[in-house]
């Protein structure tokens, strides 16, 4: 087999193997899929320090996507980021760019330095996105009998606005919210023809990845929207959007995928006749 030539050939191929890797290569892969700057601009051994992996590891990684050495995957990386107009945005620190003599602390410094973060995930999404996977998630809500939107912890919000969203423009919709613990009873009705969108990041909560194995198990449509190509939620999903948020020390903005939900619903909406689509864009 060929070596992939660009960084999204190579995600692919690692999302395809991801489940057939050792546990080490595993480690590995997530480190690469969500760490594109440091494959690009750190060394071998910080690479292999910051996954927490022997350097040897990262060069039998290689060798499973068919490179000759861990080098080659890092020229992949230097590439797409040299190509790619907009920049990743990563981690960012409160009170980055300020003035010495600002208190980085104030409300109006900390909503500074948010709306930046907010400003960039937005910027990036657009780059972040696969336009076909976009047309694909919109047809599977358009088809659904039935749409069922999980969403817990820090992604119950965006599940909760979905929900809110399609039931505006009258699709049969469930929030699976696992109120008194009952979130696999609340999957016991879903069947083919359904739709399951499952809205989760890192930390994945258990609770996501447990629906996730359900909606597999009973062969339903699954659309996740997650950080990471390796994300347990990503596995055979049908459609599978990866939204790199910016984060401010532990805080991560959720701009983005508001965006990307804002952005599935409307398109949604003009699939439907125009008297829908009026009355229905305020969302």
């Amino acid at each position: 087999m060929i070596a992939a030539t660009n960084v999204k050939e190579l995600q692919r191929d690692i999302y395809a193997k991801y489940e057939d890797l050792s546990q080490r290569l595993q480690q590995v892969a997530k480190y690469v899929v969500e760490k594109p700057e440091s494959i690009a601009f750190d060394s071998v051994s910080e690479i292999a320090r910051n996954a927490e992996v022997p350097p040897s590891t990262l060069t039998r990684f290689a060798h499973a996507f068919h490179y000759r050495g861990f080098n080659d995957i890092k020229k992949v990386f230097r590439i797409n980021l040299a190509e790619q107009t907009e920049s990743y945005t990563g981690y960012a620190r409160i009170g980055a760019g300020l003035d010495d003599d600002q208190n980085i602390e104030t409300p109006a410094n900390i909503l500074a330095q948010l709306a930046k973060a907010n400003i960039n995930s937005l910027e990036d999404l657009n780059v972040q996105i696969e336009h076909d996977t976009l047309q694909v998630a919109v047809t599977l809500l358009n088809e659904a009998n039935n749409i069922y939107v999980v969403g817990f912890g820090q992604s119950f919000g965006m599940a909760s606005y979905l929900v809110y969203a399609l039931r505006r423009i009258d699709r049969r919709v469930f929030l699976v919210d696992g109120l008194g613990a009952i979130y696999l009873q609340q999957m016991q009705t879903i069947h083919r023809g359904d739709v399951v969108v499952i809205i989760s990041s890192e930390p994945y909560s258990d609770e996501s990845v447990m629906v996730s194995e359900v909606v597999e198990e009973k062969g339903v449509k699954k659309i996740a929207i997650t950080d990471s190509q390796v994300s347990p939620i990503a596995t055979n999903s049908d459609a599978c959007f990866v939204i790199k948020e910016s984060q401010l020390e532990k805080y991560r903005t959720l701009s983005a995928t508001q965006c990307l939900i804002q952005s599935l619903v409307v398109a949604l909406i003009y699939n439907t006749n125009e008297e829908t689509q009026v009355d229905a864009l305020d969302i």
